[in-house]
């Protein structure tokens, strides 16, 4: 059996799946309508936290 890897999401608390190949810095949108960073964390795994508000820069 082929087991996913997954996270917990930080704002609903239900499990994110996560493609085998997932590294840091991806972006994952969660059904619960949170966009989500991966992170590594200190264990060498990952864990998901809410994306910080990406701001655009029009040259202003």
């Amino acid at each position: 059996m082929l087991c996913m890897p997954s996270a917990k999401c930080p704002i609903c608390g239900l499990n994110v799946e996560l493609p085998d190949d997932v590294l840091p810095g991806e972006i994952i949108e969660h059904e619960c309508g949170v966009v989500l960073e991966v992170v590594k964390d200190r264990n060498d795994g990952v864990v998901l936290k809410p994306l910080e508000g990406i701001s655009e820069d029009w040259g202003e």
